[in-house]
C-alpha cells in the first residue's frame, strides 16, 4: 500500500481535508486533524508495523487500516462506493485525491507530533523484514514468553506487523504447532521459522496483500496472496503436504487458527 501511494504523494500539498466519521480517530479531534492537514505539505511516506505513516511539514498522519481499510490515490470523481465508505479525503494540489476507504471502519487515524510519534514507535517491536532481525532475535523474543507461539508472533510489542493470516502460514511452513508455548520452541527451529516468516511476508507484499473481504490495493484492485494461502481459511480441507484434514480452533487467541495436526508439532 505504501509503495503504491508514495510516488503520488511526495512533495504534494493538501488543499482540503474531509472526514466522514469520527470513530476512526485516536487521540485527536476532527477539528484539529482537518485544520492540521489543510495546507500541509507531504515530506515522506513510510511504513511502521501495520501503519502507513504520512509525514507532513507539521505532524505525521498515521493510518492503521485494519482488515478493511485501504489508501488510494484517485484522479477521477469518487464512485458511489467510495463516497459511501471513504472516511478521509485529502484533495491535493495536483487535482488528485488521497482516499482512506474503510467499509467497516476497523482502522484508526492518528495525528502525532515528533515526541508522540517517538513514544508510539518505541512501543512497537522489531521489524521482521529488517536486516537485524535474525534467528537469535526471534529466539530471544519467543524464549521470554509462555504464551502460544502464534500469539507472540502477532503481538505488536514483540514483533511488528505480523497478522493472523501470516502468522498461521509461517507456522505451517515451519512445521510448528501454533498452540505450542513460545518458550518451548526449540533453538533448532528458530532459523526455519524466521526464514519462513520473512519469505511469506515478502511474497505477500509482492502479491499486494490478501483480499479476504474488503481490502483493496492503492489502485482499487484486490490483493493476490489469498490465492497462495495453504492453511488460512481452509479448515476441514486436506493438508497439501500429508492429506490430513486441517483443523481449526479459536482457543489460542479467540480468532480462527487453522493447522495440520500431523505436520505441525
Amino acid at each position: 500500500m505504501v509503495r503504491d501511494i508514495r510516488p503520488g504523494l511526495l512533495g504534494r500539498q493538501v488543499l482540503r481535508a474531509r472526514l466522514s466519521h469520527d470513530d476512526v480517530l485516536r487521540g485527536v479531534s476532527r477539528r484539529t486533524l482537518l485544520s492540521g492537514l489543510k495546507g500541509a505539505r507531504i515530506r515522506g511516506v513510510t511504513r511502521r508495523a501495520k501503519h502507513a505513516v504520512i509525514e507532513t511539514d507539521r505532524r505525521r498522519l498515521v493510518v492503521q487500516p485494519g482488515m478493511t481499510g485501504s489508501l488510494e490515490i484517485l484522479d477521477r470523481p469518487l464512485d458511489p462506493d467510495e463516497r459511501r465508505y471513504g472516511v478521509l479525503r485529502l484533495e491535493l494540489d495536483n487535482g488528485r485525491t488521497l482516499l482512506y476507504h474503510d467499509v467497516r471502519r476497523l482502522g484508526t487515524l492518528l495525528w502525532l507530533d515528533q515526541e508522540s510519534w517517538d513514544r508510539y514507535d518505541r512501543a512497537i517491536g522489531p521489524e521482521p523484514l529488517a536486516r537485524g532481525f535474525t534467528a537469535r532475535t526471534l529466539a530471544r523474543i519467543l524464549q521470554g514468553s509462555r504464551a502460544p507461539v502464534k500469539k507472540v508472533l502477532m503481538d505488536q510489542k514483540s514483533i511488528a506487523g505480523v497478522g493472523n493470516i501470516y502468522a498461521q502460514e509461517a507456522l505451517y511452513a515451519a512445521g510448528i504447532d501454533p498452540s505450542k508455548p513460545a518458550c518451548k520452541v526449540s533453538e533448532s527451529r528458530m532459523a526455519p521459522l524466521r526464514r519462513e516468516l520473512v519469505r511469506i511476508l515478502q511474497a505477500a507484499i509482492r502479491a499486494k496483500g490478501s483480499t479476504i473481504r474488503d481490502y483493496r490495493t492503492a489502485s482499487g484492485d484486490p490483493g493476490g496472496f489469498q490465492l497462495e494461502l495453504l492453511v488460512y481459511g481452509r479448515e476441514g480441507e486436506p493438508c497439501v503436504r500429508c492429506g490430513a484434514t486441517l483443523a481449526g480452533t479459536h482457543a489460542i487467541d479467540a480468532r480462527i487458527t487453522v493447522f495440520c495436526h500431523r505436520c505441525q508439532s
